[in-house]
């Protein structure tokens, strides 16, 4: 397949475009390059893919030094034009919307680059598919749409209309107007709730990265909720490999879906909702442990009350992953972190 996948210079984005051409698709990358986290790890992962940092110019096709099948333009979701001129020329057969303002904290300072990138972004994305015959769109959601549900599992048969951060809101949003494209026009729509994705070339502003920096620079680490946070921790191949199994698998209309007791993940229209988590809480204490495991050194700590914006517990239902897609991620969380450090010592030879 030709496949856009947007957010390649992010973390996800960039895993899950090394696996589909590792398996003979053709892909096009899009990310905006913005300055939200340290754009050495950013430029890293598009270098890794052989897509050179002085090659990049804005709404600029590039084509990979090491890998044929992949191309890179550096664009931003809100350039509609562009973005337009994109779809026209290149007829993707699927399309999978990784690009967007991530962050909860960050959307407390911030709220209208939740705005911009990710509704407005989205509905270009949607606008797009609509008018240049894609019909096969996956995109990520977030488990922070859970919001004040405290009931774990977290199921996507839950409701989920109660959101603490605008960034939650968004991805709500981002639900929601999918589902009315799926209705209206036919476009299979399945959305990601991905929950806490770690690993190599991890996100800068994401705990297991900034605890590995403070720990080996020596400095203290803030722990929220005196430690006492749930986290559904899931290793960034198991969430790719998820992923994957939902480009491979475009939703269908639900036959059994009943508007007088409607179900919320799935409906008459060709959409659905998954949930991707490791379905393996773990303590935000057992996690910073197995870090000091990994490095080989206890690391200071300065225990904080709840901040705003984030819940105390994740924890995810995968029935229906499990179900529909025959998959269940199982990665242990010592495994995960000892690669994560690994990679981390080595980009950045510390």
């Amino acid at each position: 397949m030709k496949i856009l996948v947007t957010g390649t210079a992010g973390f996800i984005g960039s895993h899950l475009a090394q696996r589909l051409l590792a398996r003979g698709d053709e892909v096009i990358g899009l990310d905006s390059i913005n300055d939200y986290y340290d754009q050495r790890v950013k430029y890293g992962r598009l270098e890794r893919a052989g897509i050179a940092q002085s090659d990049i110019a804005y709404n600029e096709l590039l084509t990979s030094a090491t890998q044929p099948n992949y191309r890179f333009i550096q664009l931003k979701l809100e350039d509609n034009e562009a973005l337009t001129s994109l779809f026209a020329a290149e007829r993707f057969d699927a399309v999978c919307n990784l690009a967007a303002q991530a962050g909860v904290r960050y959307s407390l300072q911030n709220p209208r680059a939740y705005i911009d990138a990710n509704i407005v972004g989205f509905l270009n994305i949607l606008e797009a598919c609509r008018h240049h015959g894609v019909m096969n769109l996956s995109y990520a959601s977030s488990s922070s749409v859970y919001g004040l549900n405290e009931a774990l599992p977290f199921s996507t048969s839950d409701n989920v209309d109660h959101p603490i951060s605008l960034y939650a809101a968004s991805k709500k949003s981002n639900e929601l107007m999918a589902h009315t494209y799926s209705h209206l026009f036919g476009i299979p729509t399945t959305g990601l709730r991905f929950f806490t994705v770690y690993g190599p070339w991890g996100r800068p502003d994401m705990a297991l990265f900034l605890f590995t920096k403070a720990a080996l620079e020596g400095r203290t680490i803030d722990v929220f909720n005196h430690g006492k946070m749930l986290r559904d921790f899931t290793y960034i191949d198991d969430i790719v490999e998820g992923v994957v199994r939902v480009i491979d698998n475009p939703a269908k209309p639900n036959p059994l879906w009943d508007g007088k007791q409607p179900e919320a993940s799935t409906s008459s229209a060709p959409y659905k909702i998954y949930n991707i988590g490791n379905n393996n809480p773990v303590e935000l204490m057992e996690f910073i442990t197995a870090i000091e495991k990994a490095l080989g050194k206890e690391i200071k700590k300065n225990m904080l009350p709840l901040q705003a914006g984030d819940v105390p517990a994740t924890y995810a239902n995968v029935a229906d992953l499990v179900e529909d897609l025959d998959y269940k991620p199982n990665t242990p969380i010592q495994v995960g972190i000892d690669r994560f450090v690994a990679w981390y010592r080595e980009f950045f030879s510390v």
